[in-house]
């Protein structure tokens, strides 16, 4: 097996589901191509789009792990075939495979790392899942919260963001896209430390009062 990891960001193809939240695994990965400076070609028999990275940069300027990273081609619930076809093809170990996907357990705007586990209803990780024979890959989860009322959930993820909040779409785009670079460069657990805990306070600033709130 190679060294190599493999990043697949979740969505669905075509410019009508481009901005949608569902599709925010296709804009991470889109982000990370772009600091990278790479263009996707097609890739597992015409089922992904795939493109080759190094992912950051190592102490002394060095270039970073090597990478693919793909956005399948077969719409959401069909994720799993050209995954584990790239897995398979450039030799990924399960433990190089990261997964970047919308998560409406999470609240808008936060990012968060995990291996394994549930699928959470998201059916693109159930297909990976499926497809893989495992739920033990790396996953970068990016929230965009739960719908409000009595709306459904397929509905929801499928509609673009509000008006409004289009213009912090690109900011968690790159934030999970800095998730991925974190994982790979320092580690699932350094990374989550860096990412879960809370900020720290500055030095000089107030501390609350018992009870209160800032």
């Amino acid at each position: 097996m190679s060294d190599v990891w493999l990043v697949v960001g979740l969505g669905n193809p075509g410019p009508d589901y481009a901005r949608n939240r569902h599709n925010l695994g296709f804009m991470a990965v889109d982000a990370l191509a772009a600091r990278a400076g790479a263009t996707f070609s097609s890739r597992a028999r015409g089922r992904a789009l795939a493109a080759a990275v190094r992912v950051g940069t190592l102490p002394g300027g060095l270039p970073g792990p090597r990478a693919v990273l793909a956005k399948p081609q077969t719409f959401m619930n069909l994720s799993g075939g050209p995954t584990a076809e790239l897995v398979s093809y450039f030799g990924v170990e399960l433990d190089h495979l990261v997964v970047v996907h919308d998560d409406i357990d999470l609240p808008a705007w936060q990012v968060r790392l995990k291996r394994g586990g549930g699928e959470g209803g998201h059916n693109g990780l159930r297909d990976i899942s499926k497809a893989l024979g495992t739920r033990d890959y790396l996953r970068v989860r990016a929230g965009v919260g739960r719908p409000p009322g009595n709306q459904d959930a397929a509905a929801y993820v499928l509609r673009d963001f509000p008006a409004g909040q289009r213009a912090d779409v690109g900011l968690l785009a790159d934030q999970a896209a800095d998730a991925v670079e974190r994982v790979i460069l320092e580690g699932l657990e350094a990374a989550q430390l860096a990412l879960h805990s809370p900020p720290k306070a500055v030095a000089g600033e107030a501390e609350p009062e018992a009870g209160g709130t800032r």
